[in-house]
């Protein structure tokens, strides 16, 4: 029985917090429930994100595969009168096979190079979207997609699209959850420990890295499909270099280190930017600011504190008392 208990002790947490989340659409305002429902992309963007950075591979173009995912429902919705129960896994799936395509030449680079990489290709989708007008519309985008339902259920209200797009982010971040926990997820920590010594275990580093990128390009596909039906448009502004700083933001200020700590960056930070929504013109340089503030002083992230949390306070003190030991004047 104690062992049972110790299995299970952990999903507690869980269950409470999805039960809060069940509970407060009926008690919020429709404004709050908006964005509880952004809330949802972002974590599956941020959770998402996080799993190609595990291999070490720091891309720029995440926001850009949301933005495939998002014209894939666009134009299969609106044209082939796809459901929204298909077209959300469906989006993800054409997302990762555009992933798979642009990770064949990024895989000779590594490091910055990934980075400015990536940036590139996501920059060379964006500028098809925006000088391409059919089919993707140009500058204008492509609007009309039809409104979605589920087994005959309208999603256009609030409520209903909240508790389906919540559904969507916990079936995702449960099945990064366990690709973090299993072999695959041990073979990307390894290549980022040390590439080169992966290589000589046996790991096909190519290969891992690439299945990396491929499946967080699906799950950011379907955050796109969410956006796409939520938004009954697409505009390829809402995919520009300022979503992509915000999702790196969320997730450097979080901890990249474990599974848990982008999804805490994505909690506070949304919370940080609702409270800042007064100061638009703020907003940016309070970002940067609390960017700089991270990296300066907790370069492993907010998840970087929790462990020290848990130490009894005598031990608190004690470690002060040498941190001040240590402290030279001038």
């Amino acid at each position: 029985m104690t062992e049972l208990h110790r299995k299970y002790r952990g999903w507690v947490p869980v269950i409470v917090i999805l039960a809060i989340l069940c509970i407060i659409p009926f008690h919020m305002r429709a404004y709050h429930v908006e964005i509880a429902i952004i809330y949802f992309m972002s974590v599956i963007l941020a959770a998402s994100y996080r799993l190609v950075t595990t291999t070490g591979d720091w891309g720029f173009a995440h926001i850009i595969m949301q933005g495939v995912g998002a014209y894939a429902t666009a134009l299969l919705a609106k044209h082939a009168g796809i459901p929204f129960i298909v077209m959300v896994p469906l989006a993800g799936f054409v997302t990762a096979l555009v992933g798979a395509i642009i990770m064949v030449p990024m895989l000779r680079t590594k490091g910055f190079a990934f980075f400015i990489a990536s940036f590139a290709f996501g920059e060379f989708i964006r500028m098809l979207w925006m000088k391409v007008k059919h089919p993707f519309g140009g500058t204008g985008g492509i609007t009309g997609i039809p409104s979605p339902e589920l087994f005959g259920l309208k999603l256009a209200s609030s409520v209903n699209y909240y508790f389906a797009s919540m559904a969507v982010m916990v079936i995702a971040v449960f099945i990064i959850w366990r690709l973090d926990r299993s072999r695959i997820g041990n073979a990307w920590k390894a290549i980022h420990t040390d590439d080169s010594l992966a290589e000589c275990m046996g790991i096909n580093v190519a290969r891992y890295r690439t299945l990396a990128f491929v499946i967080g390009s699906f799950f950011a596909g379907t955050a796109g499909a969410l956006l796409a039906y939520r938004m009954g448009s697409v505009d390829p502004h809402n995919f520009e270099i300022t979503q992509m700083i915000y999702l790196v933001i969320w997730v450097v200020i979080g901890g990249a280190a474990t599974f848990w700590g982008p999804l805490i960056g994505v909690t506070l930070l949304t919370v940080a930017f609702e409270w800042s929504r007064s100061m638009l013109e703020w907003r940016p340089m309070l970002f940067g600011g609390l960017l700089i503030l991270s990296l300066i002083f907790m370069p492993g992230g907010i998840e970087s504190l929790l462990p020290g949390l848990r130490r009894p306070p005598g031990e608190h003190y004690a470690r002060f008392r040498k941190w001040l030991t240590t402290v030279k004047p001038g």
